[in-house]
């Protein structure tokens, strides 16, 4: 990301990518863990991300220890060097919906979801984003509150 790219509109290119690391925190034998796994995200009306999770899945287990997460999105691939390109960490709290508006945002973003989203054991959620933090390669790092973000 060269300097003259606004980090912000950087931020929400970023979250238009078709996949996310999803961290949520594990709860074994009463100790926490950080849990990553990949989940294929949309946006809603306002740029939320929106999931569609199984609750037959460890990260939506995780959930009911705690709602905090984070999503990571990636913009390095095919940078030779990684470390010099684009991510974004969002950081805040997951919780389902039963919004209908935000069950249609998923589907027209990710038609192939149809498939098993009335599966009984899937369900819609929407990441409440608190924080994010873009890293654009050394030196160029940004951290935005929500509300700088969404106003």
């Amino acid at each position: 990301m060269s300097e003259h790219i606004d980090p912000k509109g950087e931020i929400k290119r970023l979250m238009q990518l078709p996949k996310a690391a999803f961290g949520t925190l594990a709860l074994r034998d009463g100790v926490t863990y950080p849990s990553v796994s990949l989940t294929v995200p949309a946006l809603d009306g306002v740029g939320m991300p929106l999931l569609l999770l199984s609750d037959l899945s460890d990260h939506v287990c995780n959930l009911s220890n705690s709602r905090k997460a984070s999503l990571l999105f990636d913009g390095t691939g095919g940078i030779d060097e990684p470390l010099t390109g684009p991510r974004v960490t969002l950081l805040g709290a997951v919780t389902e919906t039963l919004d209908p508006d935000h069950r249609a945002a998923y589907l027209a973003a990710r038609p192939e979801a149809a498939f098993y989203a009335d599966f009984k054991d899937f369900r819609f959620y929407r990441f409440a984003v608190a924080e994010a933090l873009i890293v654009a390669g050394f030196g160029r790092i940004h951290r935005f509150m929500a509300s700088d973000l969404w106003p």
